[in-house]
């Protein structure tokens, strides 16, 4: 089998073959099926590996202690030989997994061959293909919760064991100081227990990610708003509790802990941080310092975790092995979400270059898990394949003459398309209205009349078969644009079709058919929101951006009045699949490529949605869609945070950047303009000049696809992967 090791005097990563472990009594062997990088712990020991022997020493002063002493027992030639030794050899790395039970040791009757179970242990639940873990280092998973969810056991029982030693009460509030991936679950568990958060992290990202999963607030450790929150949640008094999640080598988390702390308030040690205690801060406040060992009561105790000694539950009510079980229920129920702490999911085959990238910065996260191949038993997250864009050998569009006006043909003249789109092209030079078609005959002479069409008919099929239309524009009810993007194309028309382009995957792989079979991928999606002028100025100003991002936006899309054909799902889909597709755009476009895999939430009734996009690069974007919020509140609000950097924009009215310079748009607008305009200049001149399309049809593609996974993975309650077709 194949194991992560690391040689801790060179440094040295390597994927190595190494002897399946025997299944001894008193435990199980396990297939893994992910398992967890703590990218806290992990990372501080390869990065420690990779020090010079000075700077090990440093790190590791207890360590330097123990050899002195070996030196004054043994000698310095027997002590060398054996620090190096041990230096010189391959060590494990890992200790929170999820796997399949595989063989069953003597002595075990509450799991059997097949059962998946969470582990817990840096000797046990390693990064490897199989693993023998004792029985009360593992536990059952319940059914319908994600494996890869449930190989946060181990993390999310040392966050839990944290907050028992705070012993939080309902109505409390709290300080989480470090929101790394044990910060972030501290903070998910206070908030199920009813206590209020704040958070404190210099990185901004982490903040807002902290702010989306309940905290009342966040920012840095630095920064006036923290001391700001914490007096106004608590009158002026200070925290009841708090917990230091934080690492490295600065006492500023423990002294912020004494400012903010309440009197005779709880500080409770759960990360690895400096703890030169202020005496005169933590004195006069009687603070009660308390440390968090890990899992919680068992640890470190080979009669519990070797021999299987279980503890009285009269006497230790949360041992190890229960707080495994208690933090896995709590995902099972919703209470606690791993899903948004996923920054990326490796194959265990790239186990190396995934360490090198975390160390060297390539890759930021959160967590990161190792997906292995070959086991048994993994409910797989689903798939959906992104039809393939070919493009065909048929007959181009016919040739245009360059200075002739683009001759446009409109199916469909409802209210969209006479209030957002036809204002902007009757007056636009260069362009000719040519024919109007819709469904009945009034509808059509008074689209002809208002805006000065040639001519008006009912007659689709004569319009596509018209050599003189340079363009058709689809804007008719959501269930047509399909088949009537697909003739169109097949006639060689070029295309422009309001979203959403489809309404099932049928009919997107059927679009896409068309531009196979045409040759003819002359196609543009009424995505207008990325032409918006104040969105694209405000995205130059916040500039290229190096590292992930977070992106948040919310869609306060308000009720729909009855009887409104939006309402009628059976015919013209989800009203998320009309409309959906204009913010996965737009989050797509300020991101700078197309999303990788999609998760929805939603409210009883499918009401409000919740879905969480995730990127190539680590990015993600988290899209609110409500109809129960207030009529008055705006439409449209999005944050953009990266690099120290956050754009926020309010509803195509104001703009702003802060960051080294902080910017705002000058002046409000006299109405809020939604791109369309520049989406049609844009649309025309791809038209008249013969030049690519403004968005890539491989991008439209996408987003159609993960507009329609959303509801995959409301019916699945898991990510749903995007998967480009070849």
């Amino acid at each position: 089998m194949k194991q992560v090791v690391q040689n801790y005097k060179s440094g040295e990563l390597a994927v190595l073959d190494v002897p399946v472990p025997g299944c001894k009594p008193g435990g199980v062997l396990v297939r893994t099926a992910y398992s967890l990088i703590s990218t806290g712990t992990e990372l501080m020991k390869v990065s420690e590996a990779g020090m010079s022997m000075l700077g090990k020493a440093r790190s590791r002063p207890d360590q330097v202690a123990k050899v002195m002493q070996s030196v004054a027992t043994n000698g310095v030639p027997a002590t060398y030989r054996k620090v190096m030794g041990k230096l010189d050899s391959y060590t494990p790395l890992g200790y929170s997994l999820c796997g399949v039970v595989e063989q069953v040791g003597s002595g075990i009757d509450d799991v059997k061959v097949g059962d998946l179970v969470a582990c817990a242990g840096n000797e046990h639940a390693l990064h490897a293909e199989l693993n023998w873990v004792p029985k009360n280092l593992y536990t059952p998973v319940p059914d319908g919760l994600a494996p890869r969810h449930a190989a946060f056991a181990t993390v999310g029982s040392i966050a839990m064991q944290g907050v028992r030693q705070g012993e939080p009460q309902l109505g409390e509030v709290a300080l989480v100081i470090g929101l790394g991936l044990i910060g972030q679950l501290v903070l998910q568990l206070l908030s199920a227990s009813g206590v209020r958060v704040v958070g404190v992290d210099p990185d901004p990202v982490r903040c807002e990610l902290a702010e989306r999963l309940g905290a009342a607030a966040c920012g840095d450790p630095a920064s006036a708003a923290v001391e700001a929150a914490v007096a106004e949640l608590t009158a002026g008094h200070g925290v009841d509790q708090v917990f230091l999640a934080a690492g490295g080598g600065s006492n500023q988390p423990v002294e912020l802990a004494a400012r903010l702390c309440r009197d005779r308030g709880r500080v409770v040690d759960i990360g690895k941080c400096r703890l030169d205690l202020p005496w005169n801060a933590y004195y006069e406040k009687e603070l009660d310092v308390r440390f968090s060992r890990s899992y919680g009561p068992g640890r470190y105790d080979p009669a519990y975790e070797l021999d299987g000694r279980d503890y009285p539950i009269g006497y230790v009510r949360w041992t190890e092995r229960r707080n495994l079980a208690c933090f896995l229920d709590l995902l099972a129920r919703g209470s606690v979400d791993v899903e948004p702490l996923v920054s990326h999911i490796a194959d265990f085959d790239d186990a190396v270059e995934t360490y090198q990238r975390l160390k060297d910065g390539g890759l930021k996260a959160v967590a990161v898990l190792f997906r292995y191949p070959d086991h048994k038993g993994e409910a797989e997250a689903p798939a959906v394949a992104v039809p393939a864009v070919r493009r065909g050998g048929g007959a181009p569009a016919p040739a245009r003459a360059a200075k002739s006006p683009v001759r446009l043909a409109f199916v469909g003249a409802g209210n969209y398309a006479t209030s957002m789109l036809l204002p902007h092209l009757a007056q636009r030079d260069g362009v000719e209205l040519s024919t109007v078609v819709t469904t009945t005959a009034l509808s059509a002479a008074n689209a002809q009349r208002k805006f000065g069409f040639a001519e008006a008919t009912t007659d689709l099929d004569a319009v596509l078969g018209d050599t003189s239309i340079d363009a058709v524009c689809v804007v008719t009810r959501h269930s047509s644009h399909a088949e009537l993007t697909r003739r169109a194309l097949l006639a060689g028309k070029t295309v422009f079709v309001e979203k959403p382009l489809a309404l099932t995957e049928e009919e997107l792989t059927g679009v896409l058919a068309a531009v196979e079979e045409s040759g003819n991928d002359r196609l543009q999606v009424g995505f207008n929101r990325r032409f918006a002028p104040l969105l694209r100025e405000a995205k130059e100003r916040f500039s290229t951006r190096t590292g992930p991002a977070s992106l948040r936006y919310l869609v306060n899309a308000g009720r729909l009045q009855h009887g409104s054909w939006y309402l009628r799902q059976g015919s013209e889909g989800s009203r998320f699949a009309g409309e959906g597709g204009h913010f996965i755009d737009t989050a797509s476009w300020l991101l700078g490529s197309d999303p990788v895999s999609v998760y929805a939430v939603a409210t009883p009734g499918n009401e409000d949605l919740q879905v969480v996009l995730r990127y190539p690069d680590g990015s993600t974007a988290t899209i609110s869609y409500v109809t129960t919020g207030a009529a008055g509140f705006p439409k449209e609000t999005l944050d953009l945070v990266a690099d120290g950097r956050v754009l926020r924009f309010d509803d195509f009215v104001r703009a702003s950047v802060y960051g080294p310079r902080k910017w705002v748009s000058s002046r409000l607008p006299k109405a809020r303009d939604k791109g369309q305009n520049a989406e049609l200049a844009a649309f025309i001149k791809a038209v008249r000049t013969g030049g690519p399309m403004p968005v890539p049809l491989e991008s439209l593609a996408t987003t159609t696809s993960a507009t329609l996974a959303v509801q995959g993975s409301l019916a699945g309650g898991a990510p749903v992967t995007l998967v480009r077709a070849r």
